[in-house]
């Protein structure tokens, strides 16, 4: 069925502008992949909201096995209009994970998104952060510096905010290097802040092209250690977004309809026996989560794959069904221990996000 669009002249513009940057960022990656000879192409998938009648959206999803381990460009729009019962007029986003194959080369996370209540009042929320498996302290100097030019007023409250969301307790660590988070953020009004939004996002995505390029530039097969180094980042990561990742368990609450495009975020491969070894790290009831996420997850590693890479510890394989049953399971958790969601990270400033959608 055919996806429609919220009538709102701002949501409107909001899609529009975000539409814009996903296309950007797809024609950059791709282009570095052309650079690289791997010829990576992003497929678009589509999905739609209650048939399309609440909006829907779709992803940008690169090719595995080429230049990325997982990369997703997601654009979604989900509206209300027909619906007076429910507060939210529209929310409409741009939800993107890049994950290079290349060990050497970081992930970036970057999430932009309006929105709109009935009574016409909205906000943004803007965050952008550096996710490396190998750290480099040049590029993490840059990236600072690259937001606190995009955000000269914003950086400070963004930074401060981004570190305490990113924040592992269980591990005592960050997800990332270097992260920004503005909340609920609405200053100079909409059409001041969308050209704010825009030129965030565009600058954030062209540093990013430059740090991949760079990263990739000369270098040889990774070796088994980077390789480990990589998959043991891949399943912290893995697990601040399953158990920690407030917007992600948000999505997940609130409809069961884009399942495997709001997990779109999970590399391909985890370690399974270092996640069964933080479990007891967390407290009562996310170490049930944890363990609930471990049971979900396949019963034999990917063998193909790590005698490919010639590393030691078992890499188990994330597919879309896989993401299914994480997803059911998720929603099944909070369903029994709805307290559990105050444990969820924090900018300091908590968005009603399910009680938005809610009628």
């Amino acid at each position: 069925m055919k996806r429609t669009v919220a009538k709102s002249e701002n949501a409107g513009k909001a899609l529009r502008m975000l539409e814009q940057l996903q296309a950007h960022f797809v024609s950059k990656l791709e282009d570095i992949s052309q650079k690289q000879q791997k010829k990576d192409r992003f497929q678009q998938f589509e999905w739609v909201r209650d048939q399309g009648m609440h909006g829907g959206g779709h992803r940008r999803v690169a090719n595995e096995g080429g230049l990325f381990n997982r990369g997703s460009v997601n654009i979604s729009q989900v509206h209300y209009d027909d619906d007076p019962k429910r507060p939210l007029g529209s929310a409409t986003a741009l939800s993107t994970i890049i994950h290079p194959d290349h060990p050497l080369a970081a992930s970036v996370h970057m999430h932009i998104s309006w929105t709109e209540m009935k009574d016409g009042n909205g906000y943004w929320r803007i965050m952008a952060d550096l996710n490396p498996a190998i750290p480099k302290q040049d590029q993490t100097i840059q990236f600072q510096d690259a937001l606190k030019q995009l955000a000269p007023e914003q950086y400070t409250q963004g930074s401060q905010q981004g570190d305490r969301y990113f924040y592992i307790p269980a591990l005592h660590r960050h997800r990332g290097v270097t992260h920004f988070y503005l909340e609920q953020y609405h200053k100079d009004g909409f059409a001041k802040d969308l050209l704010f939004a825009e030129a965030f996002g565009r600058g954030v995505i062209d540093q990013y092209a430059v740090f991949l390029e760079q990263s990739l530039q000369g270098k040889e097969t990774p070796s088994s250690s980077q390789r480990q180094e990589q998959l043991t980042y891949h399943t912290l990561y893995f697990l601040q977004v399953l158990t920690l990742d407030r917007g992600t368990t948000s999505g997940l609450l609130v409809h069961d309809q884009n399942d495997v495009g709001t997990l779109g975020s999970l590399p391909s491969h985890v370690n399974k026996d270092l996640l069964v070894t933080w479990v007891d790290q967390h407290p009562f009831p996310q170490n049930h989560l944890l363990e609930a996420l471990i049971n979900v997850l396949p019963e034999a590693p990917d063998a193909s794959r790590q005698r490919l890479l010639g590393i030691k510890d078992p890499p188990y394989l994330i597919d879309e069904d896989c993401k299914r049953r994480l997803a059911l399971c998720i929603r099944t958790h909070y369903q029994q221990y709805p307290e559990s969601l105050n444990l969820q990270a924090s900018g300091g400033t908590i968005p009603p996000t399910v009680a938005n959608h809610q009628s």
